[in-house]
């Protein structure tokens, strides 16, 4: 699984696509309505991927912990229709790639592990 391609360095580099584009992403980031039940980016990557599962694996156990608390708690929100008290919403702050890294480093070994399991060894003479 690729995470997909990214413009967000060009665009940061950009004082002006940045001026434009940066405070689109954070309304349309408010306006996802994960962050209301307590839920960060990467708990949304969708978890039957291969790559994706061992990134998982390679959390501290804290960091599985707390994902999975936050599943529970936004699940059980999500049955009471009600989104969790403005309190207990996750802020752009604590909205920060924890899993993506992992992903992207899965991703790199899978794919040297492909290059090296593909070389040809050709005997010297």
């Amino acid at each position: 699984m690729s995470l997909g391609p990214s413009l967000a360095s060009k665009v940061l580099a950009s004082k002006t696509l940045s001026s434009w584009i940066v405070p689109v992403a954070q309304w349309y980031a408010n306006v996802s309505g994960y962050r209301k039940y307590g839920l960060r980016y990467d708990d949304l990557i969708m978890e039957e991927n291969e790559d994706v599962q061992r990134a998982i694996k390679r959390l501290t156990p804290r960091e599985q912990y707390d994902r999975a608390y936050r599943f529970k708690r936004a699940s059980h929100a999500s049955v009471l229709h009600a989104p969790l008290d403005k309190s207990q919403w996750t802020t752009p702050e604590q909205d920060v790639r924890y899993l993506s890294p992992h992903i992207v480093e899965v991703e790199k070994e899978e794919k040297e592990r492909v290059m090296w399991d593909t070389a040809l060894i050709s005997r010297r003479k």
